[in-house]
């Protein structure tokens, strides 16, 4: 990735965009700090489906993660203790 200072890519905007799509995303610096980045539109478009928010039914509901079954002691079959008297 090329970091281009924000007056060359205001005047070289066309040659940065024809850098982007030839080799990739270009970084876009302000003041010595990279601010922005200029992508290929198919890249955002993969970043974009990729961060679709699923309601949280949809994610338990999912293959995603792993399910498991706890080992839990069956309920109701323990001895119960005798109440004290007073």
């Amino acid at each position: 990735m090329k970091t281009w200072p924000v007056q060359d890519a205001k005047a070289r905007f066309s040659e940065m965009l024809d850098t982007c799509v030839a080799e990739g995303p270009q970084w876009v610096s302000k003041r010595g700090t990279v601010t922005a980045v200029l992508v290929p539109i198919g890249q955002w478009e993969r970043l974009q489906a990729g961060q679709q928010r699923r309601s949280l039914k949809e994610l338990l509901l999912s293959d995603e993660y792993p399910r498991f079954d706890l080992d839990t002691p069956p309920r109701f079959k323990m001895k119960l203790r005798e109440p004290p008297e007073f």
